[in-house]
This record gives C-alpha cells, structure tokens and sequence, in this order.
C-alpha cells in the first residue's frame, strides 16, 4: 500500500489528526502538518513514485522515538511508516516521514 502513495494522497489530509498508538505506551495524536514533493523539477517519465516528505506535530511529550509507527487515520486506513523526531520546541515535537 505504501507505494502507491503520492504526495498528492496526503494533501487533502493537511491539518489532520494521525493516531500513533505504541505498543509501549499510550496513544498519541499527531497532526500533518506538512506534505512536500521532494522530486528534482527534470525526472525520466519511468522513474516510479516522485519522492515526498511528511512533517507531523505532535505533543510535547512524550517524545517518540525513530522507528516505525501505525498511524491511523479515518481517510487513509492504517499506515506503517518510519517517524523520526526533527525538531521540539513549545509547540511540540515534528516528525518526519520520507518516502522515495
């Protein structure tokens, strides 16, 4: 499923809640925040998916560790895919999901 998606899938999810819940703890909501192509402006038409970025806010704590997550989502189901912490600040920690 994972590649199949584009950036454009998670586009019209801007703003919405992402549900992580770990195994180890309790679940955590994160909100995208971000969904960038990432594709340089001249690519061959066989090059497969354009790559993109997703940046995700969540709380303050706790912090998630790098690895991968279940996001859940009432638009895009399920989704497994690897979170890595970028950046915390008052707002909350952003995470970050590449795709190539």
């Amino acid at each position: 499923m994972l590649d199949k998606l584009t950036v454009e899938s998670f586009a019209g999810e801007l703003g919405k809640t992402f549900r992580v819940t770990p195994a180890d703890s309790p679940a955590v909501d994160l909100v995208l925040a971000e969904a960038r192509s990432l594709s340089p402006k001249t690519r061959p038409p066989d090059a497969g998916r354009a790559p993109f970025s997703l940046v995700f806010l969540g709380p303050a704590a706790p912090v998630l560790a790098q690895r991968i997550y279940s996001l859940d989502n009432p638009s895009l189901g399920r989704l497994e895919i690897f979170l890595v912490p970028i950046a915390a600040d008052a707002a909350g920690v952003k995470y970050e999901a590449v795709f190539n």
